[in-house]
Formats: C-alpha cells, sequence, structure tokens
C-alpha cells in the first residue's frame, strides 16, 4: 500500500511545512486541482505545486479536475516518478492529454467520477499507469466513503488484469476502512482528513498503514 496524503486538507497557509511534517512516512503527494468549473471548487493551480516540487523529495500525484487539461498539465514542473491525473469526463480529447501529460515526463493516469461507468475508461487503458477511482463526488474534502466503490475497485481490477497500471482510490478513506479498499483491489490511498485532521499525525499514518497491510 501507498499512501498518499491529500494537501486540500492541509493548512494552505503552511503548505510547505504540513508536508514535510509527514514526508517521512508517506509514499507521495496528493494535489488537487481544481478551476471552479470542472468542480465547484477553486484550489491551487501550478504557481502553487511547481514552488513545492523543489523543496520536496517524495514523487507528486497531481489530480486535475479541471476542463481543459491538455492545456494546464505542461505547466507543472514534475520530475520523474511524478503523474499527472485527468478526469475521462472533461471535453478536451483524451489522446491529446495523454500526449501532454507525456511530453512534461510525467506518468499518465485518469480519473472518472462515482457516476460514469468504467466503460467510459476502456479507450485509454492501454495508454495510462494509473487509474483513480472517486469515491466520493469530487470538489471538496471531508467527504463519506461512498460503499458502491468497492465494487468498482473490485471491477477495475478485473478490467485491468495483465497491465501495468496502479489502482488510486480517493475520497473519505480512514482506517476504518482501508482494509476494504485495499482488499477490492487498490495499491495507492488518497487520504486527507484522515491524516491532516489528525491530532497526532504519525500516529494517524501508522495506523492507516497497518490497517492496509
Amino acid at each position: 500500500m501507498k499512501l498518499s496524503p491529500s494537501l486540500l486538507s492541509a493548512d494552505f497557509a503552511r503548505l510547505y511545512e504540513e508536508a514535510r511534517d509527514v514526508e517521512p512516512l508517506v509514499s507521495m503527494f496528493h494535489f488537487d486541482v481544481m478551476d471552479g468549473h470542472f468542480v465547484p471548487n477553486l484550489t491551487f493551480g501550478p504557481p502553487v505545486v511547481n514552488a513545492l516540487r523543489p523543496r520536496l523529495t517524495k514523487p507528486f500525484d497531481i489530480h486535475l479536475m479541471i476542463d481543459h487539461p491538455a492545456e494546464y498539465a505542461p505547466q507543472f514542473a514534475v520530475r520523474s516518478g511524478d503523474s499527472i491525473t485527468f478526469h475521462i469526463e472533461s471535453p478536451d480529447d483524451p489522446r491529446e492529454t495523454i500526449a501532454a501529460i507525456r511530453r512534461v515526463g510525467a506518468k499518465v493516469g485518469v480519473s472518472l467520477r462515482p457516476g460514469t461507468p468504467l466503460e467510459a475508461l476502456d479507450p485509454v487503458l492501454d495508454d495510462v499507469a494509473l487509474v483513480l477511482i472517486m469515491s466520493v463526488e469530487p470538489g471538496f474534502g471531508g467527504q463519506a466513503f461512498l460503499p458502491e466503490a468497492l465494487e468498482r475497485i473490485r471491477e477495475l481490477d478485473r478490467r485491468i488484469a495483465g497491465r501495468s497500471i496502479e489502482i488510486s482510490v480517493d475520497g473519505g478513506i480512514h482506517a476504518g476502512n482501508v482494509g476494504e479498499v485495499i482488499e477490492a483491489g487498490a495499491e495507492i490511498i488518497v487520504a486527507g482528513s484522515a491524516v491532516f485532521g489528525a491530532s497526532d499525525r504519525p500516529a494517524a499514518i501508522r495506523a492507516l498503514l497497518g490497517a492496509g497491510s
């Protein structure tokens, strides 16, 4: 299990300090990039992510919840091992978005909303390294996990059999349900409130990792 804490739940005034506080215990950092159009919220964009990139050593997991990922993906300064994930529901041609992400040297990820059929991913599964299953409606942190996501993870795991694709899951995950999520087939766990909302963050991270092992 790889833990990718979402900085959406961190203190925006202290993003670097918040990230450094947990970096020794996690596998990567998750950035929820929102444009206020694709989802009804606005968060950080390339200037903030790029300012943090040279100051942190773990890979970045950049989730573009935006209308035009093909246009904005090239604006992120990534390192080898970083990934950029776009939504299959975005209006951009997925082939153009995949090409744009590859040109900057990032691994390609694709995500989908809870109500989007998994079949929507079929045209791109041979071209991505990661699929992000949303277990909440995208746009806001702190939501409750949607139980039906477990069957979606299992079905996706069957669909990608034989491919080198990691399954990531984002939304409402905590120590009480992470074991089920991993058992269903997830390899990367995105957790925001469960990490940054905890008074003892190292203990919270150890609880997540222990429950998911």
